[in-house]
């Protein structure tokens, strides 16, 4: 019964805002067409339609504005004035009752809060739509006092997003049914996607492990504070980390009058993007201005503070490398080689043309090359090249969704702290020596080392291997003979591959260092 009554309110939400009109001009049945038509008497519909859709998420509840929060990243598959409306969605939900905030706490650690910490503020200094954050006072494990900060999940969240992830497949089967525009958007996968990131933001001790890996990361970087973990107070519902002091970074005019360089700040985002992305393969995807803070401390003035960890974003070595070659192919204007890159990783289908690829890839790519630098957004052709590649029904990868989407993020925060930032000549020394990396010496040794425990394993079982052999069976000889050979000729490659690294190293670094400093930068 209340998920009937859920589903009518929701369906009340969707037309009272007409997000019907979303999909109208599509209905190939006329009778929907006519009922919708009905049920639109009345309504103001003058407002534009991404307005009424963030408004009409804010009225159905915390999950729904998450979603529209995740929607918006997807700008592959929404129109641009729709996924700019979402991306105004903040985490501005009223705290619920630090009462029940209390109790949370209490039955986590199976002990009365003022046992758990030495103080605690009843009030919540941030609420969003998942958790509220309260401040604390815990001792550690030397028994010291430290000020902490308490991330305690909404109360009944599980059972809530069920039923209403439950409503927006039923949803999403509808939209996809119903409308030629619906399937285009791939309703059911964006839902999907939207699972998954909900059920690990509601697992505070895997968004505690994501914090403490993105501190070991950056450690050594003295660019970014992130929070250390008390893994001793951590727990799926609570989560208490080092309390961390700053100034937002979207009050420029405050981080102006500490004296902090914002020019500066805007190159250093830039470097911890790069390295976060291209050296790590593990970044913070949810970098907006809320999540940002700057340290003015004397032993730490002028760095970043990241906070607020469910989001992260992950790179294979298949995903680096295929970044590298588009990156190279892009500076060199080679379309061509960016629309083969396509068709080889398999994200389109191997009948598409790569004649028509290169061209719809050389009218995103061509106009930027006329621009001065600072004046282009990676960000931007990154995300004209997933609209244009819709029409040959490229399948978008979710992780470089996110990495485009941060990049958004990223360029327009260092713009905002400086307006001539130049997002290329800034990143340009780190991705010159990223792809050396890629390409180079160092990444022959790094494979070599990464195959040698195989081979020191399989050496001393060979004499073991000859001895079966020589007693079996002429047929199983035979088998065991082919399989002993084909494991000796991937043996020989490897060899054959560290003589011709040597030598290629020897005679080929000054000349790969020249082709890619003057070709590609």
């Amino acid at each position: 019964m209340s998920r009937m009554f859920r589903g009518a309110f929701i369906l009340w939400v969707v037309l009272r805002y007409g997000l019907d009109e979303l999909v109208l001009t599509s209905f190939r049945k006329p009778w929907l067409r006519v009922l919708a038509r009905v049920v639109s008497v009345g309504r103001n519909l003058r407002a534009p339609r991404g307005q009424r859709l963030r408004e009409a998420l804010e009225r159905l509840g915390p999950i729904f504005v998450k979603f529209g929060q995740v929607l918006s990243t997807r700008r592959d598959l929404l129109p641009a004035d729709i996924a700019d409306e979402l991306a105004r969605l903040q985490d501005r939900v009223p705290p619920f009752d630090s009462e029940v905030a209390i109790a949370i706490i209490e039955r986590a650690f199976r002990r009365p809060v003022g046992e758990v910490f030495v103080s605690f503020e009843r009030q919540p200094v941030a609420s969003a739509s998942i958790a509220q954050v309260h401040f604390a006072v815990a001792r550690d494990r030397q028994g010291r006092a430290r000020e902490v900060a308490v991330k305690v999940l909404r109360p009944g969240m599980l059972p809530a997003i069920e039923k209403d992830l439950s409503l927006m497949r039923m949803m999403a089967g509808w939209v996809g049914s119903l409308s030629a525009d619906g399937r285009r958007l791939k309703p059911r996968e964006v839902v999907a996607e939207f699972d998954k990131y909900l059920h690990d933001e509601l697992d505070l001790v895997r968004e505690a492990a994501n914090a403490a890996q993105l501190r070991r990361n950056m450690a050594g970087l003295d660019l970014v504070l992130i929070p250390e973990m008390l893994w001793d107070f951590c727990h799926p519902e609570v989560m208490v980390m080092e309390r961390m002091t700053g100034i937002p970074i979207s009050q420029i005019d405050r981080l102006r009058e500490a004296g902090v360089d914002t020019r500066q700040l805007a190159r250093d985002g830039v470097t911890i993007f790069f390295t976060q992305v291209f050296r790590d393969g593990f970044f913070h995807a949810d970098m907006h201005p809320g999540n940002i803070q700057v340290s003015v401390a004397p032993a730490t003035f002028g760095r970043y503070i990241s906070l607020d960890f469910g989001i992260v974003g992950t790179l294979t070595e298949f995903d680096k490398e295929y970044l590298a070659q588009n990156f190279t192919a892009f500076f060199r204007r080679d379309y061509k080689r960016v629309a083969e890159l396509h068709i080889e990783s398999g994200w389109v289908p191997p009948g598409t043309r790569v004649d028509e690829l290169e061209a719809a890839v050389r009218s995103v790519c061509e106009p930027y090359f006329d621009r001065p630098l600072r004046e282009i957004s990676l960000g931007m052709v990154l995300m004209r090249l997933f609209q244009t590649s819709r029409r040959f029904h490229v399948e978008i990868q979710p992780q470089l969704v996110l990495l485009q989407k941060t990049l958004l993020n990223i360029e327009g925060l260092g713009r905002q702290l400086d307006p001539e930032l130049d997002l290329w000549s800034t990143a340009k020394p780190f991705l010159e020596k990223w792809m050396l990396e890629q390409i180079g010496p160092q990444k022959l040794l790094d494979e070599l080392k990464a195959q040698a425990p195989r081979y020191a394993k399989l050496l001393p079982d060979l004499p073991r291997l000859l001895h079966l052999y020589l007693q079996q069976r002429p047929t199983d000889q035979r088998q065991a003979l082919e399989e002993l050979l084909a494991e000796q000729r991937r043996t020989n490659k490897l060899l054959q591959g560290l003589i011709y690294g040597g030598i290629g190293f020897a005679l080929g670094l000054v000349v790969m260092q020249f082709v890619i400093r003057v070709w590609v930068f």
